[in-house]
């Protein structure tokens, strides 16, 4: 049987197929397997998988459902097809579900991957209060974000490298008690066997080569993908050149940031200060 390659950056709907794709294999399962388990026809299976056909939200759930991925399809597949987020985030989102590498630079705030709901909640409380977002797209992204969290539950996890400026841990998100709370949940995450978290303090000043969100994902080929922000856009970077000067720069970072135990010391002194 051929099997057709992917193309995950071709469409929103490609980028959902290969999702599918991977997330069914990450199973063990055949076409027809899945079909089984979710009552489509593995024809029909096929026909998402390669970006053939769109689909629908109840076959999105029963995807989630037959492969035990939560809401992750689900959510994926909204977060693609809603204005609620910034344009390029979600066909990110969908390629992050599937990296078996992630490395992580911001300048600002904790990384997604590691808040917590609360803290998000409070981020996006802020924008319905600006009247930048609705009540209903704040709702949407938190949930989106816990989707996301799902992949540390993965049979395989990737790897995750996060690197986070020393302002990103000062700043108190939602007020004291949340952010103790999230401290205390980045420390937590921080003994994960498949997280390695630094810190670039403000003595790296300077000297820090980046000035934006960058996120480099790795996958089982061994290709990279880079993906950054603006205020008001997101950007998928697969320029070889410039993703190349990306991973360069972030291994001058993880040198000069704080190794392991001097970021969660600097962790504990935070909190303690809240």
């Amino acid at each position: 049987m051929n099997r057709k390659e992917l193309d995950p950056t071709a469409s929103p709907r490609d980028s959902f197929g290969a999702l599918l794709r991977s997330s069914r294999e990450a199973r063990g399962w055949t076409q027809q397997e899945l079909a089984v388990a979710m009552g489509y026809s593995d024809s029909y299976i096929s026909a998402v998988e390669t970006g053939r056909k769109s689909t629908s939200r109840d076959f999105v759930r029963a995807a989630d459902k037959a492969l035990g991925t939560g809401q992750t399809l689900e959510l994926v597949w909204v977060g693609m097809r809603k204005k609620g987020f910034l344009e390029g985030f979600p066909e990110h989102a969908a390629q992050e579900a599937r990296a078996s590498g992630i490395r992580i630079f911001d300048p600002n705030l904790i990384p997604g991957l590691f808040q917590t709901k609360a803290y998000a909640a409070a981020r996006e409380m802020a924008a319905v209060q600006r009247g930048s977002s609705t009540q209903d797209q704040a709702d949407e992204r938190v949930r989106f974000l816990v989707a996301r969290q799902r992949l540390f539950k993965r049979a395989e996890p990737p790897v995750i490298h996060a690197v986070i400026d020393e302002s990103g841990i000062r700043r108190p998100i939602g007020g004291a008690a949340t952010m103790r709370a999230q401290l205390d949940h980045l420390a937590e995450v921080a003994s994960n066997p498949n997280v390695i978290l630094q810190v670039a303090p403000f003595g790296l000043a300077e000297h820090s080569p980046f000035r934006a969100v960058v996120t480099l994902l790795t996958f089982a080929d061994r290709s990279v993908v880079g993906y950054t922000e603006s205020a008001e856009q997101g950007f998928v970077v697969r320029e070889d050149r410039t993703v190349r000067a990306w991973e360069k720069a972030y291994d001058r970072l993880r040198v000069e940031a704080l190794n392991s135990g001097a970021t969660l010391d600097l962790i504990r002194r935070a909190r303690k200060e809240l």
